[in-house]
């Protein structure tokens, strides 16, 4: 019997490695196109409106930023938790309760102005994301719990605990009956940094958490002991490496960088706590966090081209008429060609031609005959 199987390749090229996204990018564009095709449109002026005409002025550019720096912000603290082999899919979740607790606090100092309110405000929302992602660290060291099956129901949970606040305690009483809370003071919300553009503070703060990560990773023993826990457990419970310890840490710094996105959107472009913080930026996060190869540079940089996705996606939906779900498509069909393009560099298919052994047939299986 033929069958085909997935063998081991001899060698390992970190370039082509580091090709894999781009020739997913291909990918994804080819099939697209294709798409486009099908579906009456023009795949030019398609692939047009929706990779170029979002970036075609500076206030398009902007909005890249904007739209980019919450889904880095989370990456980053994804790459450390993946980077240990710690599977955290909550990024979502904790970027809800950041944004949850950092409007809680902003709406109990409405009346309080000083330069000080912003930074305890933005610190709320990393205590809150950090307090959320506490919880799968905790149920992981102590009772060995999945962190994937964890990390994905506390995403629904926050959700409906942010519902929950939203039409209720944190309603704004004069804001005609809406899901939404009051308008945060001008001393609660991120200063712009291009007049005329959303494009705020929390843009650097992005950038921020790249270079710290980069740090961590590459420059501390922190890093070291992350990276090698992620490689071979076992080496590093030889090492003497505190495995709990690691895992608290990754998870914990996760949290932070996420509750920071979410409270950096409510202070931000926002300037309010309402129900859609997040599209489903904590959920693009993972696949940037591969497609930048768990590097914060190339995190940074995946980042823009999943805010492209997000832009485009708006973009066509105006322009040419096509469904917001064309987002949500080129995202899975990203990651997708990622994922086949990863498992090809590291395994080539070949045709398996063995033949199954033949059965030995006996004909008197009673050992007490001696035959």
């Amino acid at each position: 019997m033929m069958k085909l199987k997935l063998e081991v390749r001899g060698y390992d090229s970190t370039i082509i490695s580091y090709l894999s996204p781009v020739l997913a990018g291909l990918l994804t564009i080819l099939c697209g196109s294709i798409l486009f095709y099908a579906l009456g449109k023009s795949p030019t002026q398609t692939l047009y409106t929706f990779f170029i005409l979002p970036i075609s002025d500076l206030y398009g550019v902007t909005e890249l930023f904007v739209k980019a720096a919450p889904i880095i912000l989370c990456a980053t603290g994804l790459t450390i938790c993946y980077r240990a082999n710690i599977w955290n899919i909550g990024a979502e979740g904790q970027l809800l309760m950041g944004g949850l607790i950092g409007s809680w606090v902003a709406l109990n100092l409405l009346e309080v102005e000083g330069s000080w309110v912003l930074p305890v405000v933005i610190i709320a929302g990393m205590l809150g994301g950090t307090a959320w992602a506490a919880i799968p660290a905790l149920l992981r060291t102590r009772f060995h719990t999945n962190e994937i099956l964890t990390t994905i129901m506390l995403n629904y949970i926050s959700l409906n605990i942010l519902l929950f606040a939203v039409h209720g305690p944190l309603k704004d009483p004069g804001g005609y009956n809406f899901p939404e809370s009051a308008l945060f003071s001008s001393s609660e919300t991120m200063p712009v940094l291009v007049e005329g553009t959303r494009l705020h503070f929390g843009v650097l703060l992005a950038v921020l958490a790249v270079a710290i990560t980069w740090v961590l990773l590459s420059k501390t023993f922190i890093g070291f002991q992350i990276q090698v826990l992620g490689k071979d457990a076992r080496s590093a419970h030889f090492a003497g490496f505190k495995e709990s310890k690691l895992i608290w840490i990754a998870l914990l710094f996760s949290g932070a960088t996420s509750g920071l996105a979410g409270v950096s959107e409510v202070t931000g472009p926002i300037g309010q706590l309402i129900p859609t913080i997040s599209p489903g930026y904590g959920y693009a996060a993972i696949i940037v966090a591969f497609l930048g190869r768990l590097h914060p540079v190339g995190i940074f940089f995946a980042g823009l081209l999943m805010a492209l996705l997000y832009l485009g996606g708006e973009m066509v939906q105006i322009e040419l008429g096509l469904p917001l779900a064309m987002t949500g498509l080129f995202q899975g069909m990203l990651l997708l060609f990622l994922l086949a393009c990863d498992v090809l560099i590291r395994y080539r298919i070949v045709l398996d031609r063995t033949k199954p052994q033949e059965t030995i047939a006996t004909t008197n299986l009673n050992p007490a005959s001696g035959e």
